[in-house]
């Protein structure tokens, strides 16, 4: 039955599809080897997806159906995960090298050895897509929200068939969406791991003795042989008699 002219275009709501990414932060739980605190960034998830639904109800409000189908496309969904895992990398980088530096200054690490163990801009990306790894269904669920746009703006009867296609696949994006942060979060724990065997090896550092030693020793040694020709027990060679009879001119 083709709709009547009073009936709005829907925009689900995601709150329940995206389980467990909208729960408060934790004031206790698994943070990781590091305490690393991403709530803040997945709530910020959250709001983002928020906002972009509440846009698009806004223009489906006012009867802009094409406005409402963009405010929640893949694009705008795709730049929000890729935002927030590019965070959690950062985040992890900043802990790690935070460890790292009192770690350093436990063991008194010389800075230049240090710079060895820091996280780096190339680090970064690498940790960044592992993180990110987990969203490969996240972005299949995408692609199938994507397929479903065509149908959802046509106009007419087909464009009404098409809402409850597109309303499933947002659903669908929602749960997967959900499914890539717990791996992320779970990603983020193997890394501080990852790290934190970094920062003991760190903190474990000592100083290399033998070098020491052999200076020391050779130091002794001349000293020791010093004394002995200066106070006539061997033979002066010819190149320290001006100073033995400088200092036995003084004696």
């Amino acid at each position: 039955m083709p709709p009547t002219s009073t009936e709005v275009w829907q925009v689900p709501e995601l709150g329940p599809s995206l389980g467990r990414l909208v729960d408060p932060p934790q004031v206790r739980g698994d943070r990781g080897s590091l305490d690393l605190v991403l709530d803040d960034i997945r709530l910020n998830l959250v709001t983002g997806i928020f906002e972009l639904a509440g846009a698009a109800r806004s223009f489906a409000a006012s009867g802009d159906r094409q406005g409402a189908i963009a405010s929640l496309s893949r694009v705008a969904w795709l730049d929000l995960w890729e935002r927030a895992v590019a965070a959690a990398a950062e985040r992890l980088a900043e802990a790690a090298n935070a460890k790292l530096n009192e770690a350093a200054s436990e063991s008194r690490l010389p800075a230049r050895q240090l710079e060895d163990f820091r996280i780096k801009t190339e680090d970064i990306r690498a940790i960044t897509s592992r993180l990110g790894s987990g969203g490969a269904g996240f972005v299949s669920a995408l692609d199938a929200l994507e397929q479903t746009v065509p149908g959802a703006s046509a106009a007419g009867t087909r464009g009404w068939a098409g809402q409850e296609e597109w309303q499933r696949a947002l659903a669908g994006a929602a749960r997967r969406l959900e499914a890539a942060w717990l791996a992320l979060a779970a990603g983020a724990r193997a890394e501080q791991d990852r790290w934190k065997s970094e920062i003991d090896r760190a903190r474990a550092w000592r100083r290399p003795t033998r070098l020491l030693w052999i200076i020391s020793a050779s130091v002794l040694a001349a000293a020791t042989y010093l004394g002995l020709v200066l106070g006539g027990y061997l033979p002066v060679p010819s190149p320290l008699r001006p100073l033995a009879e400088l200092w036995w001119s003084r004696l």
